[in-house]
């Protein structure tokens, strides 16, 4: 593995125990670019390796509590007049910085989560007509509580398809939880240590997306893809978006192991992460008692690399 990269993961180690795989994984998804979903039960860590992550790599980072009085301009800044000047004059949001945290997403109202939008495909933002481009990198780990939790809502499909993967944290283990109710983990990040720069960030980012991917391997996402659109117990197959995110995690996770290349192995660990938040289940599948893991799983059983 990446020299860099496995000493980020150690870092944050100190503060998420027991977690290494989430870790790694949310790690590769920043390499490639994109944006993170930690979907999971209040209370696991997902606040914490958000705010370890971004310490590791020295980006600016802001956390914003969202609740159902969060406004659009909180996010992406609003204009104001300047009577001193005669002038309107633009007020930035709380997404301008490296690492923009939005804890519990699902909390607020859908015009506030749908301010998001245009942030995390484009990285600017539009305000009375006017865009504003972020210094990179930037991206979004967003955390949400389950849907049956007690004032959250769904996230509409057009967002839930622009974060590259959704993880689960998940109880700790025995020996974890040892740990923490000890207080050997989880002082404080201040014992997180700084591994890299943001502009070293931004040099692995160009190694991951020069990474050699052979034109079988391209086939056979595609193919994949095609079958999440045929499959009875699927009512909303994999989108293109969804094709490409796959490619892009691939790559980072051949980077992560110190690969030149990507192999099917990549694809297929990652495969779960990137689309379980991607394809919604029909009546057929809820009464087989399957869930969308377990389709993802009878596909990727049903089609191979070429």
């Amino acid at each position: 593995m990446n020299k860099d990269l496995e000493q980020i993961v150690s870092e944050v180690n100190k503060v998420v125990k027991g977690k290494d795989w989430v870790i790694r994984k949310a790690l590769a998804a920043i390499l490639a670019g994109g944006h993170v979903l930690l979907e999971d039960i209040p209370g696991v860590g997902k606040t914490t390796l958000a705010m370890a992550l971004g310490r590791a790599m020295e980006l600016s980072c802001k956390r914003m509590q969202f609740t159902p009085d969060v406004l659009p301009s909180d996010i992406v800044g609003f204009t104001m007049y300047n009577s001193a000047t005669g002038e309107f004059e633009y007020k930035r949001g709380a997404v301008f910085c490296n690492l923009f945290l939005a804890d519990e997403l699902n909390r607020t109202s859908s015009k506030t989560q749908s301010a998001l939008l245009e942030v995390m495909e484009e990285s600017k933002v539009t305000v009375d007509g006017v865009s504003y481009p972020l210094s990179p990198p930037f991206t979004v780990i967003a955390t949400e509580n389950p849907f049956g939790s007690s004032g959250t809502q769904l996230l509409p499909e057009s967002q839930l398809d622009r974060f590259l993967i959704c993880l689960s944290m998940g109880y700790p283990s025995h020996a974890a939880a040892l740990d923490i109710l000890k207080g050997s983990v989880g002082q404080g990040l201040e014992q997180v240590g700084s591994v890299i720069t943001a502009q070293r960030l931004m040099e692995l980012r160009a190694q991951t997306e020069n990474l050699h991917v052979d034109d079988r391997l391209h086939e056979y996402i595609i193919n994949l893809t095609e079958e999440t659109r045929r499959e009875p117990r699927i009512a909303l197959g994999v989108s293109p978006r969804g094709s490409i995110a796959l490619l892009k995690m691939a790559k980072a996770m051949a980077m992560m192991r110190g690969g030149d290349y990507v192999v099917p192995e990549d694809i297929l660990s990652v495969i779960d992460d990137v689309w379980k938040h991607r394809i919604r289940l029909n009546a057929r599948a809820r009464a087989e008692g399957l869930d969308v893991s377990d389709v993802i799983m009878k596909i990727t059983e049903r089609i191979h690399a070429v």
